[in-house]
């Protein structure tokens, strides 16, 4: 990657950071150390991954948790190998079961929307095939971040208190009270400084850290899952649990003005971010500061996600292949479709049949690009009583249309917006990316991947620049910092611009690229609380 190491255009206090023997990058201080421990105990890029990942369930429980899913890319062993971690639907839920509870649309909170927790399977698994460390290594600071307690950090503490607000209002039933229980003691959100601990929390990490993950889905765990769900009408069973095993995977990629830029296959949604390349990349984009240079991308994220939105669910039940949708053919003829003006997107016809991200290296060349995630926040708004076990809300995203790609079915994974991404060139590791915030993150990715590639920015500078989201139809909201006659220029251009208020729309990333030489370069969000270590 060339780039130049001191230039940054824009505003931040952040430097790339460097270094040789490893390195972590993630959205919390205290659980890029956890991951740092591990590099320096004798772990590899793997183990520190885990230990990051478990320490943010911890540490920002407003994005994640124990019940959250995960999905990894891995460079290890001379080759990238892919993780789902995500949970499939309960195999007692149905249309219309949940219908007759009086929905009409999958419901946000509660235990209607509550699928299979991936996030653990994918911490033993990972271990099992690539770590170095025992998991009860692996997971110690995470408990002992639980047991003992830890204080808020800023942006952490502020997304806290919105959650607070907002479950205070939404979430009012029975089955809620244990959540207001752990993150709101006292009836508030603690504040930036004050410490918080679970122990519950430490309980349920040891449990798994001394029994691969199974105690969460074949013990005692498990069964106190399965009663709390019962009691409170849920559809997750102790069975649904049980059968559960994470997949590895192929990933999937497409070239990109020289390099390959590899996501998770679906039911991700890291094909959106595919296929906005494949059509961009036929795309002269010009100068940066032309509106022309936020047109096109931001219409190629169009098309792609219009095809996303209406085919992406779990692989085998897409109604198209992938490699249909990725055709050099067909992104020609989508992008053929891009003119001068925006555009309202529509599917095409191809032929033929609340997050947090870390990226993690050490010295022998081993990156990790790991994902793990609730969704919306602190997810379902159900906490299981006295485990600390916050569960993921993923299946609001299924359709309840017969019709939809994405329908609910018993067992089916949903429609996922959490996306791991890596960067290779001549068939060896650049490195890892992400960009968390739901639908966001494949518009993260599009745009921090044209920073460091058409732009060179190095990696601090391409996640500091201000950023784009396009909301639906022709609405799109802009970051401060983008120039005002960029702005003009686009609704000019038809497209209905929208100045954001602040920046927690737009993702949060973290980069780490690894030179010819093995020296890495890592970046952090000035949008979070994130930090890189260095070794």
């Amino acid at each position: 990657m060339n780039y130049d190491p001191l230039h940054n255009p824009y505003p931040s206090r952040r430097m790339t950071h460097y270094g040789r023997r490893g390195m972590v990058a993630t959205s919390q201080p205290l659980a890029a150390g956890a991951g740092m421990d591990m590099l320096k105990q004798g772990g590899n890029a793997v183990d520190a991954a885990i230990a990051t990942a478990a320490c943010l369930t911890v540490v920002e429980p407003t994005s994640n948790g124990i019940g959250s899913d995960a999905f990894a890319l891995v460079w290890a062993e001379g080759g990238l190998h892919g993780l789902n971690a995500s949970g499939p639907a309960p195999g007692s839920i149905s249309i219309d079961g949940v219908r007759r509870r009086g929905h009409a649309e999958m419901p946000r909170l509660g235990l209607v929307p509550v699928t299979v927790p991936g996030a653990p399977a994918a911490w033993a698994a990972l271990s099992e095939r690539f770590g170095r460390l025992p998991l009860t290594t692996v997971l110690a600071p995470a408990i002992d971040y639980a047991e003992r307690g830890y204080p808020l950090s800023p942006v952490l503490a502020e997304a806290w208190k919105r959650g607070v607000q907002y479950y205070a209002q939404a979430a009012t039933g029975e089955e809620f009270r244990s959540w207001s229980d752990t993150f709101a003691p006292g009836g508030r959100a603690p504040r930036a400084g004050e410490m918080w601990s679970s122990p519950g929390h430490a309980g349920t990490l040891r449990a798994m850290a001394e029994t691969g993950a199974e105690a969460f889905y074949r013990g005692n765990l498990a069964e106190r899952v399965d009663e709390f769900s019962r009691r409170h009408g849920g559809f997750l069973r102790a069975g649904d649990l049980a059968a559960f095993r994470p997949e590895w995977v192929t990933p999937i990629a497409v070239d990109y003005r020289g390099y390959r830029v590899w996501e998770i296959p679906p039911n991700g949604q890291g094909l959106v971010v595919l296929m906005a390349l494949n059509i961009l990349k036929r795309l002269d984009v010009g100068d940066r500061e032309d509106e022309r240079a936020y047109h096109l991308p931001i219409e190629a994220m169009k098309l792609a996600f219009a095809d996303g939105l209406a085919y992406i669910t779990e692989e085998k039940a897409m109604p198209v292949a992938v490699e249909d949708l990725l055709s050099e053919d067909y992104a020609a003829e989508r992008a053929a479709r891009i003119g001068e003006t925006a555009l309202e997107p529509a599917p095409g016809r191809p032929g033929g049949g609340g997050t947090v991200y870390v990226a993690t290296a050490d010295g022998e060349g081993n990156l990790v690009s790991f994902i793990q995630s609730n969704y919306m926040g602190f997810g379902s708004g159900i906490v299981i009583p006295g485990t600390g076990i916050s569960l993921q809300n993923r299946g609001h995203t299924f359709s309840l249309d017969p019709g939809h790609a994405n329908r609910l079915e018993p067992g089916k994974r949903t429609y996922h917006t959490i996306i791991p991404g890596f960067l290779t060139r001549d068939g060896m590791p650049v490195g890892p990316f992400g960009v968390m915030g739901g639908f966001m993150q494949p518009q993260g990715h599009l745009q921090v991947l044209m920073n460091s590639i058409d732009l060179a920015l190095n990696p601090q500078a391409a996640l500091d620049a201000p950023r784009w989201q396009w909301e639906r139809g022709k609405t799109v909201h802009l970051e401060r910092g983008i120039p005002e006659a960029v702005a003009r220029g686009l609704a000019g251009r038809g497209h209905d611009i929208r100045w954001a208020a602040g920046s927690g729309a737009f993702g949060r990333g973290q980069i780490i690229w690894r030179d010819e030489n093995g020296v890495l370069a890592g970046g952090t969000e000035p949008r979070c609380d994130g930090t890189v270590l260095a070794w």
